[in-house]
C-alpha cells in the first residue's frame, strides 16, 4: 500500500497522485510537486489515504512543499506571461500561414517549458513556427494538437441545458458516447438535439445509460404480449427512469402506463 495525496493542476483536470512524505498535507491545500513535465503548482482535491500499487503509476512522484502566497504570485505572473505568449504565437501562426487555431497557451510553474494547446482539420508542419517561438521566449516550446472536446473543455460555455458544461466545470476524464445511448433513451437522434457545443455526442448521455440498461433488462421488451390486472395487451413503450411499461390493452384499444412488476408476459 501507498500513502499518497490526490492533486488537480486544472479546475476540471485529471487526479494525479503523490507522495506527500513528511509534509501534512490536506485537502484544499496548494502543493508544489515534481511531475513528468517539470515542477508544477496544483490543489489537494484528496486527502491522504491509502491505495494499492494497481492505483499509481510507479515510481511515485513526491510532493516537494506546501505552497505559499510566494508561490502563488508566480501562478498568477505566468498566467499573464501565458497572455502575452497567446498573442505573440498568433501573431507567428498568422506570419507562416498555417491552417491552425491556438486554443491555449500553458507555462509551467518553473517556467522550463511553454505548452501552445492548438485545433487543426490535419497534420500541420510547425517545425518554423517552433523555431520563432523557441528565439522569442528562449525556453522550450511544446506544440500540443488537441481534439474539439478538449477544446471545449479548455474553453468552456453554456450546454444546451442552460448550465456551464460539464467537461470545463467538473467532468475530469472524457467516457466513450454512442448513438446507441441515445436510442435506449428514447431521445430524438436529431444531430442538434443530441450534440453539445464540441459538435460530438453529449457526455450527459453517459450519465443514466446504466440505469436504463439495466431497467431494460428486467421489463418486458417493446411488442412483448403481457397480461396485466386490466387485461390482456401488447407493450408499446417503456418509460426506463419511471420503471413502467405502457400496454395496448386489445378489450379497449387504449395505452395504458404500469408498473413493470404488475405486468406478465405471456
Amino acid at each position: 500500500m501507498y500513502n499518497v495525496v490526490g492533486v488537480r493542476f486544472k479546475k476540471a483536470g485529471k487526479i494525479y497522485y503523490f507522495d506527500p512524505v513528511e509534509h501534512q498535507v490536506a485537502q484544499d491545500h496548494h502543493v508544489i510537486v515534481e511531475t513528468a513535465r517539470g515542477i508544477e503548482y496544483g490543489r489537494v482535491v484528496v486527502g491522504q489515504k491509502q491505495v494499492g500499487e494497481s492505483d499509481v503509476v510507479l515510481p511515485l512522484k513526491k510532493v516537494i512543499r506546501i505552497a505559499g502566497d510566494a508561490d502563488a504570485r508566480v501562478v498568477e505572473e505566468n498566467k499573464t506571461a501565458a497572455k502575452n505568449a497567446f498573442a505573440t504565437c498568433m501573431d507567428k501562426i498568422r506570419d507562416h500561414k498555417l491552417k491552425m487555431k491556438l486554443v491555449d497557451v500553458e507555462f509551467t510553474f518553473d517556467r522550463n517549458k511553454i505548452i501552445f494547446y492548438f485545433t487543426a482539420e490535419g497534420r500541420v508542419d510547425f517545425r518554423e513556427l517552433v523555431k520563432d517561438l523557441a528565439s522569442v521566449f528562449r525556453t522550450r516550446i511544446e506544440l500540443r494538437q488537441i481534439g474539439v472536446r478538449d477544446e471545449a473543455k479548455m474553453l468552456g460555455g453554456i450546454g444546451p441545458c442552460g448550465r456551464l458544461l460539464c467537461c470545463s466545470t467538473w467532468l475530469g476524464d472524457f467516457e466513450p458516447v454512442s448513438i446507441k445511448m441515445a436510442k435506449d433513451q428514447n431521445l430524438s437522434l436529431n444531430p442538434t438535439k443530441i450534440s453539445g457545443l464540441c459538435g460530438r455526442l453529449m457526455c450527459c448521455l453517459k450519465y443514466e445509460h446504466d440505469n436504463y440498461e439495466s431497467a431494460r433488462e428486467e421489463m418486458p421488451a417493446v411488442g412483448k404480449l403481457v397480461v396485466t390486472s386490466l387485461g390482456e395487451g401488447k407493450v408499446s413503450g417503456l418509460n426506463a427512469s419511471k420503471r413502467t411499461v405502457y400496454v395496448q390493452l386489445f378489450d379497449s384499444g387504449k395505452s395504458k402506463e404500469l408498473p413493470f412488476d404488475e405486468v406478465v408476459v405471456k
